[in-house]
């Protein structure tokens, strides 16, 4: 099968997540149903896929590939493809994929957006386990172009390069994580970063603000083009052993989750949410925030998709000379 081909596409899930990648695989000209138990959360879907069309100034007439459905049976129908956006519960996941494999064929490809959960065990009782997968979107995942493809124990080649196909075909940037770890790549790193400012503002070393000036206005400023690996081979890895070899042992390396973090949840202090987490927000402060991401991230995916039509017509022209 041509992964460039209009398919036929199910999503598990339209919320926060499977609204995004509904939106994105539709942006790409396939098919998408939607299966959303909840009435409120399906009621709403046509608004927030309506305000990613403004966001990104595409065409609406995208939104009529995408159906939303309250029956798994009518949203599997067909389906040569199923993205599962589900909230973060192994019994959960393991459910729906078992009521899945019921219903589609046995080509059909299977996808778990878990953030951490290795798709591995959320695919453990399926009789065909080599087609199941994980695709670890980034949040928001119509903004955001990285996607791990993360091969399990049991995801054969085939399908590990149909999913990198298909999504790199939709202008993801897809990336082949080859062992089925928890928290694969992406949640790692970012993961072992918060794990250190969490035990540097529970030490006093600063507050919060200064972690995140620190983060945005530090190295930060350059993530966005030079990865780790590639600053460590610039600086030379020389220096990027003297410098470990002071810095390790000195870093956090508490059981679990830093006693700082428990404490904050168990106060009820959960973020912007809230009015508080790690620093203290009014709602005008956290619309701010948010604001920004949005239209940092929109702007980016706007440039992507700029310069990817561009290239799409230029292919074309030469293929009708």
């Amino acid at each position: 099968m041509n992964e460039h081909t209009q398919q036929k596409i199910g999503v598990v899930g339209g919320g926060l997540m499977g609204h995004g990648i509904a939106y994105l695989l539709a942006a790409a000209g396939h098919h998408v149903n939607v299966f959303e138990p909840f009435s409120d959360v399906r009621v709403s879907l046509p608004r927030r896929l309506q305000a990613i069309v403004t966001l990104l100034e595409d065409d609406p007439q995208l939104l009529q590939r995408i159906t939303a459905h309250d029956s798994l049976d009518r949203a599997m129908h067909g389906v040569d493809w199923v993205f599962e956006a589900a909230p973060e519960k192994l019994p959960l996941k393991q459910k729906i994929f078992t009521d899945i494999e019921k219903l589609v064929a046995p080509t059909a490809i299977l996808a778990s957006n878990s953030s951490a959960i290795p798709s591995t065990e959320i695919g453990r009782h399926l009789v065909r386990r080599e087609r199941v997968i994980g695709t670890h979107f980034w949040n928001p995942p119509h903004l955001v172009p990285r996607v791990e493809v993360i091969q399990n124990e049991k995801t054969s080649a085939e399908v590990v390069q149909r999913t990198i196909e298909l999504l790199r075909h939709a202008g993801k940037v897809p990336v082949h994580v080859r062992r089925d770890i928890p928290g694969f790549v992406g949640n790692r790193l970012q993961h072992a970063m918060k794990r250190e400012a969490i035990a540097l503002v529970a030490a006093g070393v600063c507050d919060a603000e200064t972690i995140d000036i620190v983060v945005r206005e530090g190295f930060g400023a350059r993530t966005a083009v030079l990865g780790p690996m590639e600053q460590s081979d610039l600086v030379g890895l020389d220096l990027q052993l003297n410098v470990a070899e002071v810095l390790y042992g000195d870093l956090d390396t508490t059981p679990g989750p830093h006693p700082f973090l428990r404490d904050k949840v168990k106060a009820g202090k959960l973020g912007m949410k809230t009015g508080e987490g790690m620093r203290k927000w009014n709602a005008g402060e956290a619309d701010a925030v948010r604001s920004r991401l949005s239209r940092f991230l929109a702007e980016q995916a706007k440039a992507r998709n700029k310069a990817r039509n561009k290239a799409r017509k230029k292919v074309q022209n030469k293929s009708a000379q």
